[in-house]
């Protein structure tokens, strides 16, 4: 008689149905169908990009290539799982969590951050304070070919082909409209994205021209904002200190923080207000657009205080000067507004 089959243990029909549906799962997650497409980063960290670009003057479409590159549209571990999406080491300066990543070498130290927002943040003060990238700044702000290539020189990645790659990313993308403050619409249905983007419309170009007199200093009221009137100058707004009025008072009752306060008034710490002292709310233009090519500087005047008169970036205003924020400023010197 030939043996009796070994009776083993048989899988019920309902369950082998939820072990393949189980199997199908992971083999989906494995082939990356759960991963971010490069449109729905775009989409959902341009906002970062160009915030950072009205805060520190860096491209909003380098910022946003940089990112899609380095972390891999977000899918990337040190974006999963370190909010890290510039690839940004520890250096000797890092005092902040950290990842373990393998890079150029095994176990290499990378920082690891709360949030995306701030490794986007990060990422800006790391090229606003390196001396290596300072060229940079200097270069017109839709120049966004002039920093990828400027990026690379300086070292930022070993790719040797990486500037290349950030013009490519920006160019098959239309970042570039990003740059000039302009809506980037989603694709639709994998179309490419549209070649007219609708106008951003940013809420000062609502509001009547600023009325301006430079040499005697006026302006026109365009707002208020709670306690305090806003002004507007140079296509930028600001307020003007009371008595008792702290960097962290104005910012609370407009709804910004603290530093965000400083760096669009050039503050490096956080000083003592003078009531009357100019305080602005957005961040300061790059240049005059008054019509006004020189300013004669006045016995006391500062590289700071003419660029708070003019409402111009402190590091424009150096670059087009040739000078740097504590250069001495004397009675009579003329200095480039534009």
């Amino acid at each position: 008689m030939p043996a009796k089959p070994h009776k083993g243990t048989r899988m019920k029909p309902n369950s082998i149905a939820l072990l393949t549906l189980g199997v199908s799962l992971l083999a989906l997650s494995a082939n990356g169908q759960d991963r971010l497409t490069r449109e729905e980063y775009i989409q959902k960290y341009k906002s970062l990009a160009v915030e950072e670009m009205e805060v520190y003057g860096i491209p909003a479409s380098i910022t946003m290539a940089q990112a899609l590159l380095e972390s891999d549209n977000g899918n990337g571990r040190l974006a999963r799982e370190g909010n890290n999406h510039f690839g940004i080491k520890c250096k000797s300066t890092w005092t902040g969590a950290t990842i373990s990543h393998d890079d150029d070498a095994k176990g290499e130290c990378f920082r690891k951050y709360p949030s995306v927002e701030a490794s986007f943040n990060d990422h800006s003060e790391f090229l606003d304070k390196s001396a290596r990238y300072q060229d940079l700044f200097k270069l017109d702000p839709m120049d966004y070919k002039g920093w990828a290539y400027g990026l690379k020189q300086a070292g930022y990645a070993t790719n040797p082909a990486y500037a290349e790659l950030l013009i490519k990313i920006i160019e098959d993308n239309q970042l570039y409209h990003l740059d000039r403050g302009e809506e980037i619409a989603p694709p639709i249905m994998g179309t490419p994205a549209t070649e007219e983007p609708q106008q951003l419309v940013a809420e000062t170009e609502q509001k009547p021209k600023e009325v301006v007199d430079v040499d005697n200093y006026s302006v026109a009221v365009t707002g208020q904002g709670g306690q305090h009137t806003v002004y507007h100058n140079n296509g930028s707004e600001f307020t003007t200190a009371r008595p008792g009025d702290t960097y962290a008072t104005i910012a609370s009752e407009f709804g910004l923080t603290v530093k965000k306060l400083l760096k669009y008034n050039d503050e490096t710490t956080v000083p003592a207000l003078r009531p009357g002292e100019m305080v602005y709310l957005r961040p300061k233009g790059k240049r005059s657009e008054n019509g006004k090519l020189i300013h004669v500087a006045k016995e006391g005047e500062t590289l700071h205080s003419i660029s708070q008169t003019y409402g111009i970036r402190l590091k424009n205003l150096c670059n087009m000067n040739r000078r740097t924020p504590d250069s001495e400023v004397k009675a009579g010197q003329q200095i480039r507004l534009m």
